[in-house]
């Protein structure tokens, strides 16, 4: 089901009205499949295909209660055949009523395994990864979001050759990492990308950085409304109206908190007269029934 679908993906021009010229255009990755949607598609294409190659049992990654990528990864291994098993951020959540991410991912199999903060921020520590596979044989670990090299790999085929000629700034919304270092590599000499972060702090300058040697890019996290999965009525209201105008789907985690920054971007004058902009609608749409 990893074909190439990228040319497939369909694209909703914004009817934007402004003094400005400037054009908006939305690529709708969330409309690529019903769960496995949006980047998570191209970020764990290449995964799933070394765990094949590998010849594993088990699936294992991390996330938190809100995690897009849990969910996608979930019903990714039970469609593959996978054993899939979650370490989740937060060891009091085994004690409450799961909140309809990590339902989802239990009702595909996965095994669900709740760890303190201070064990999870272990989750890149070479000791504790050994302890994982200890724990869980046979198993093709995936990293927190998806993001790793395989992962960039695939986000790099998010753009078309027409989406290179076409636009001047590529947007994107900003959890890990990953997405916007494979949109960062596959984009053209022009292009400007700009990721808008879901999470407080300018830390995810340091991991992109590492992944790629261009300079086309900047992170913007003025836009995260307090930190990851937080959020504000103005934020709330700026979503509830967009949806109703343009009738495309967002959540509060990410797009929604995207487009709310490139829209108080083009009332500021942010972008130059005439800026052709794409939008990379990254799905996560179950994180609207998240809470």
């Amino acid at each position: 089901m990893f074909e190439d679908i990228a040319q497939t993906i369909p694209y909703q021009k914004l009817p934007f009205e402004n003094d400005q010229a400037i054009e908006i255009t939305i690529k709708r990755l969330d409309q690529i499949h019903p769960q496995i949607s949006g980047n998570k598609f191209f970020k764990l294409k290449y995964n799933f295909l070394e765990a094949q190659r590998l010849g594993v049992k088990n699936i294992l990654t991390f996330g938190g209660a809100f995690s897009n990528h849990i969910a996608a990864t979930a019903y990714a291994a039970h469609l593959f055949g996978f054993q899939s098993i979650g370490i989740i951020r937060g060891e009091e959540l085994q004690h409450k009523t799961l909140n309809h991410t990590l339902e989802t991912a239990k009702q595909f199999g996965m095994q669900l395994n709740f760890v303190s903060r201070e064990e999870y921020r272990q989750k890149d520590n070479i000791e504790f990864l050994n302890e994982l596979n200890l724990q869980f044989p046979n198993s093709y670990i995936i990293p927190e979001g998806g993001t790793n090299t395989l992962a960039i790999q695939g986000c790099q085929e998010i753009l078309t050759a027409n989406d290179l000629n076409h636009y001047d700034i590529i947007c994107c919304a900003v959890g890990t990492g990953g997405t916007i270092s494979g949109l960062i590599e596959a984009s053209a000499k022009h292009q400007t990308v700009l990721g808008f972060s879901a999470l407080k702090g300018d830390f995810l300058q340091t991991e992109v950085a590492a992944q790629t040697a261009k300079n086309n890019w900047k992170i913007i996290d003025r836009y995260c409304f307090g930190g990851y999965a937080k959020t504000q009525p103005e934020l709330l209201a700026f979503i509830e109206q967009f949806e109703h105008q343009h009738r495309i789907p967002l959540e509060h985690i990410y797009t929604g908190k995207m487009l709310f920054g490139i829209f108080d971007l083009i009332s500021k004058h942010y972008f130059a007269q005439g800026t052709r902009i794409l939008v990379i609608h990254s799905g996560g749409l179950q994180g609207r029934k998240a809470n």
